[in-house]
């Protein structure tokens, strides 16, 4: 029956798309990030559902778009160059297999990434992708906060919809997705027009933003902890009262620790300390051989190159006798740990030259969002007045997910790189608007000048 649902929904927007192919390019947003054909039990699991929206989003937009307003950017150069220059890496890969099954879903989470921003032409096509890709992650964040809630949480043991901890399933992944997108989901809340404010939207987002806050807490996520601290830092910039602010995060902060597991604290207790847990001591350990590694190979050993490493590092053991507890330090050896960071992830895989064509995409995203920031602010328009606060929206939650990509391997993360193209969308969107409003007046500045001619003649 599940399987009939999904696929009845599918259908049903494939058809609608013949009037408004655009709504392909939403249908492929929902698929990639949600995958019903992994929630689904027997049918669903046959059909590429996927495929079949990704063909539909780029054939719709070749055969039925008008394609206006599309213009290609820097950014999307940059993706195109790093799509490039992995496929490269993974013709010379160090493990060329494992290298080709990540190849399979890097390809199409870049491409589609590039793609995206011509599609984003309007304002309403660009509130419609940030709605959809909003509600697809709340679909996962408001089971896992239910089942935080009625007691389902634990590290590695908090199920979603499907049975896969990979993905935006990861619990770590999902932490850092779900805060990234809480300014965006406050946005909507002042400024959206598919549902525009209302007392309902309110509450749906105070549920919504509580239901994200869980994610770290059921999943025991540190990675999430820091988010929600990156959050709050970045929401200080936009708070008239800090002072305020500041004390009800404390409070707030204070109240929640009564009702949060013991396997919680612990979990966090590590951050402090992370010699004193295995996870985080290898973290350290793979990092300094990535930097070794790079030395030897600049240009970086392709997907999965983790899987060369070997090392070894010290790790605190306890023994407890009676009411003594004692601690010795033994050396443990271990092999092909994954990098845990996407800046190491970048640099093994794809040497300095991937690093830095990375990182040049997210820090030119937020310088753009600032300056779209500073240049719309004061606009008092109701057609223009929504685009500084999207920036804002944007760039914190851009912030966001580089302070979890420190600590996770998430460089080609879909959602997140959707949000890049939402970025651009947005950016060249207002270029437009300059572009058509200097032009207006230019056209005015002449028109007056040649009124001024004609009288000044006629007076002569």
């Amino acid at each position: 029956m599940l399987d009939l649902v999904l696929l009845a929904f599918i259908g049903y927007v494939l058809v609608l798309g013949l009037r408004r192919s655009f709504l392909w390019v939403l249908l492929y947003v929902y698929i990639d990030i949600l995958a019903p054909q992994r929630i689904g039990f027997t049918l669903i699991t046959t059909i590429p559902v996927s495929l079949i929206a990704f063909a539909a989003a780029f054939g719709g937009w070749l055969a039925l778009d008008r394609k206006e307003g599309a213009r290609f950017t820097l950014r999307q150069g940059l993706m195109l160059a790093l799509l490039v220059y992995c496929w490269w890496t993974t013709g010379h890969a160090d493990f060329p297999v494992e290298a080709q099954t990540k190849w399979d879903w890097v390809w199409k989470a870049l491409l589609f990434a590039i793609f995206l921003p011509l599609t984003l032409t309007t304002r309403a096509r660009i509130e419609g992708l940030a709605l959809v890709l909003l509600l697809s992650v709340a679909t996962i964040v408001i089971g896992t906060g239910m089942k935080t809630i009625l007691g389902g949480g634990g590290y590695q043991n908090l199920k979603f919809f499907v049975n896969d901890n990979s993905g935006i399933y990861e619990s770590s992944t999902l932490a850092t997705v779900a805060i990234g997108l809480i300014p965006m989901l406050w946005w909507f809340v002042r400024h959206g027009t598919i549902f525009r404010p209302h007392w309902t939207v309110t509450v749906f987002a105070v549920a919504l933003t509580f239901a994200c806050l869980l994610v770290p807490i059921g999943t025991e996520a540190r990675t999430g902890l820091l988010c929600i601290a990156a959050l709050a830092g970045l929401m200080l910039r936009y708070t008239k009262r800090r002072f305020l602010f500041v004390a009800g995060a404390a409070v707030l902060g204070l109240t929640a620790l009564p009702f949060l597991p013991q396997s919680y604290y612990n979990r966090m207790s590590t951050i402090a300390q992370p010699g004193g847990d295995e996870s985080a001591s290898t973290r350290v350990a793979v990092w300094e051989w990535t930097l070794n590694y790079v030395a030897e190979k600049p240009f970086g050993g392709g997907f999965d190159a983790y899987r060369s490493n070997r090392f070894a590092y010290v790790m605190p053991v306890k023994q407890t006798a009676g009411n003594t507890t004692t601690v010795t330090y033994q050396e443990v050896e271990d092999k092909g740990r994954a990098f845990h960071s996407s800046v190491f992830e970048m640099l093994g895989e794809q040497g300095w030259p991937g690093l830095i064509m990375w990182l040049s995409l997210h820090f030119i995203g937020l310088w753009q969002m600032e300056r779209l920031q500073r240049r719309w602010k004061k606009e008092e328009d109701e057609a223009t007045r929504w685009i500084a606060p999207l920036a804002a929206a944007l760039q914190m939650g851009a912030i966001i997910y580089l302070v979890g990509a420190l600590f996770q391997g998430i460089a080609y993360q879909p959602v997140m790189l959707m949000l890049v193209g939402l970025q651009i969308g947005l950016h060249t969107y207002c270029l437009r608007i300059d572009s058509a409003r200097s032009l207006l007046d230019r056209s005015t500045a002449r028109r007056e000048a040649i009124t001024g001619q004609v009288r000044g003649a006629v007076a002569a």
